[in-house]
């Protein structure tokens, strides 16, 4: 059976900070607020991923009042939803389409980077994730570069 799921997220900026996004370090002055390393495209990937499988969300699994999460590599966080969904009968993730919405920084120069984490992380092939961006055209919080939002569809195949 091939299954659907969504996962859409968004952080504000926050000072003294590193911009984690799809396990790449983007150079840029701020970072991501969060409980974790803020990886808001890691996190809509594991939202989609656990959707797909109606397995609850990130929040559920790597809860913000739990201090073990603190500072979490959300890298790592992906490779224990992989190893969820095999549990529970995943035999393929078949695709992941991310889009990314920020003024600045540019993702295009990081995309190839955030591919190949991202894949690896999940241990699948690089061209079943695909990462793309857009600005918003300057409006709303997104515009006033007040954070970063993320969406992302996965599709995998089960028993």
């Amino acid at each position: 059976m091939i299954r659907t799921g969504f996962g859409v997220d968004a952080h504000r900026f926050a000072d003294d900070r590193l911009l984690i996004l799809g396990g790449v370090h983007v150079d840029h002055p701020r970072g991501l607020e969060g409980h974790s390393d803020a990886d808001v495209v890691a996190h809509v990937v594991m939202d989609a991923l656990l959707g797909a499988i109606a397995d609850g969300d990130i929040g559920t699994h790597f809860p913000d009042t739990d201090v073990k999460w603190k500072d979490a590599d959300s890298l790592e966080l992906l490779a224990i939803v992989r190893d969820r969904l095999r549990s529970r009968g995943v035999l393929q993730i078949n695709n992941i389409d991310i889009t990314i919405m920020a003024e600045r920084p540019r993702i295009g120069p990081h995309v190839s980077a955030m591919r190949q984490k991202l894949a690896g992380a999940l241990a699948i092939a690089v061209d079943r994730v695909s990462v793309k961006a857009t600005t918003v055209e300057r409006m709303g919080a997104i515009g006033r570069e007040e954070g970063i939002a993320a969406m992302a569809v996965a599709t995998v195949e089960t028993k």
